[in-house]
């Protein structure tokens, strides 16, 4: 969702980590905390997103906020929440902080290649 591919994620994580790696993590039910710690650093989201993260219930929030006076909904009917801002203002900061990492990620690359 992010659009950040598993061999920047490897990158990040460090020389032990391969494209294969971050595949078979994706994989796994439990993750070493560390690891955890390490990932949702890296993709700048709180751990809490990926520990409880359900694919179905982002694809609906996401496609729940695209209007002002947007509501999302869960399988829990008493969850309820009214959205409270601009949902392209979100896309923009989103846009602006891929843009930010793209940036950063080129860097690192320019400091490998000299």
């Amino acid at each position: 969702m992010l659009s950040i591919k598993q061999e920047a994620l490897a990158f990040e994580l460090g020389e032990d980590w391969s494209q294969k790696k971050i595949s078979l993590l994706e994989q796994k039910e439990m993750i070493e905390k560390n690891i955890l710690d390490q990932v949702a650093k890296i993709l700048k989201v709180p751990v809490e997103a990926i520990e409880n993260f359900d694919e179905d219930a982002a694809i609906n929030f996401i496609a729940n906020t695209f209007h002002d006076s947007a509501v999302a909904f869960t399988d829990n009917a008493q969850a309820n929440f009214n959205c409270s801002f601009n949902p392209l203002d979100k896309m923009v900061e989103l846009y602006e902080r891929m843009l930010q990492q793209q940036k950063e990620m080129i860097e690192k690359l320019e400091k490998l290649i000299k």
